[in-house]
């Protein structure tokens, strides 16, 4: 039978989707890109915010017309709004066949023995079974892979549904990580991208320190591997220790993903962040001394309730005095069974967006700033496709995938796909910046 899988949300979700290909692998399916020709159409879904939820019904439904206008015979809905919303699913739905739990991912080759018997159900808890290092089936390009080091969160920020979702902060056994990692690298694989909710905390519950440190010390031994980028680290966790692995090792790129969310006291105490703004400067402060190279992404959220123009003003103080490379914001969702979904000062949706364009047209000014003085700087990069027949797309340290900005190679026809070179910044443009060969 041929089998078809649409991976929805974040890169967390994209390993478990990698999981699951690479279960039914075995399961001797043909996987196809087609949804058409799909008989098992798997839908892995995301339930983070409002617009994610919508993104993963639409897709729901229509991947379900496949089974009129298609192959279709069997609809498998897994992930995270599968896990917050699997009754509400079953029985609006009814070409839904199975919805399958956050943690119940690697039963996927059991749930479709069981729809093929023509069973219709819901399966939220995992059986018992013994294997912990599953098989994966990469997606992402040849030279790059992520490297999903723990699961679930226990932070509880007032606005987030994840800790219900995935539930208790669970690191992955010290072993297993490197294990996989040592596969990946001997894969050919020349980037490994590390993620979880938190990746600063990895180990706490397991070995009662954190981790990541040493983890990093470890990963930068491997041999093959030209970068180690490390995702969603958190301000109240990064010690100094995880600074110095930053700073010496050579593999780890210099940028930190440090999600902050805001800049005002009050707010940050209303989000149940363990931050404050004069926190958050000392740490920044002390990244940047230790390594003057450093990128920095972060995130924020404008329209949390109770925010106040004041407070909106602090935001764009910081961000402006901080002058981040890379900058996401969310306007603020308003999700059932959270903290913060209860708040009675909830911001209206037009403020919402107003704030949301207001940061994002400063942050586009600070980033052609940073990017205009790369201009005559060298960078090595890694070559990710083509626009034109002599023009490259690449990515450098500065960039992680998918969510910043990229670099142009001028005449590089004789590059390839995944080749690693030095190249000279020409120009320097809000998000993309133009380079030459060396």
């Amino acid at each position: 039978m041929k089998l078809g899988l649409v991976s929805l949300g974040c890169p967390k979700n994209l390993v478990d989707s990698e999981v699951m290909l690479g279960i039914l692998a075995k399961k001797q399916l043909i996987i196809t890109n087609n949804p058409a020709e799909a008989e098992i159409i798997i839908i892995n879904t995301c339930g983070f915010i409002e617009s994610a939820k919508e993104e993963s019904i639409n897709n729901i439904l229509e991947m379900g017309e496949y089974k009129n206008t298609g192959c279709c015979k069997y609809l498998i809905v897994t992930g995270c709004l599968g896990q917050r919303y699997a009754k509400e699913l079953f029985d609006s739905i009814a070409e839904v066949d199975a919805v399958v739990g956050t943690e119940c991912f690697a039963d996927i080759d059991l749930v479709i023995d069981e729809v093929l018997k023509g069973k219709r159900f819901i399966h939220l808890k995992r059986h018992s079974r013994n294997d912990r290092m599953l098989p994966r089936i990469l997606t992402t390009p040849s030279y790059m892979a992520y490297l999903k080091i723990a699961e679930g969160c226990d932070n509880c920020c007032s606005y987030c549904t994840i800790p219900k979702i995935r539930g208790p902060y669970t690191s992955r056994p010290y072993n297993e990580v490197l294990d996989e990692a040592r596969d990946l690298a001997e894969s050919g694989i020349k980037e490994i991208i590390i993620i979880a909710q938190d990746t600063t905390r990895y180990g706490e519950d397991l070995y009662h320190k954190f981790m990541l440190p040493q983890l990093l010390k470890d990963l930068d031994k491997l041999p093959g591997i030209e970068w180690i980028r490390v995702m969603y680290c958190y301000p109240d966790s990064f010690t100094d220790e995880l600074l110095e692995a930053f700073a010496t090792l050579p593999k780890v790129c210099k940028y930190i993903d440090l999600p902050l969310q805001h800049a005002s006291d009050r707010l940050l105490n209303s989000m149940n962040r363990r931050d404050t703004r004069k926190g958050l400067e000392a740490l920044l402060a002390k990244i940047r001394k230790r390594i003057p190279d450093i990128v920095i992404r972060t995130t924020f959220i404008v329209g949390f309730p109770g925010e106040t123009e004041a407070d909106f003003s602090d935001l764009k103080n910081f961000i402006s005095e901080q002058s981040f490379e890379h900058v996401g914001v969310f306007k603020y969702s308003r999700e059932e069974g959270t903290v913060a979904g209860n708040m009675v000062d909830q911001i209206a949706e037009d403020v919402k967006e107003d704030r949301y364009h207001e940061i994002m047209s400063m942050q586009a000014g600070i980033s052609e700033k940073l990017n205009k003085d790369m201009e005559g700087k060298e960078l090595t990069v890694v070559v990710e496709g083509f626009e034109k027949d002599n023009l490259a797309v690449a990515r450098s340290y500065r960039e992680a995938p998918d969510i910043d900005g990229g670099i142009y190679i001028e005449n590089a026809a004789e590059l390839n796909i995944g080749d690693f070179v030095k190249v000279r910044i020409l120009q320097g443009f809000t998000y993309e910046m133009v380079a030459e060969k060396i």
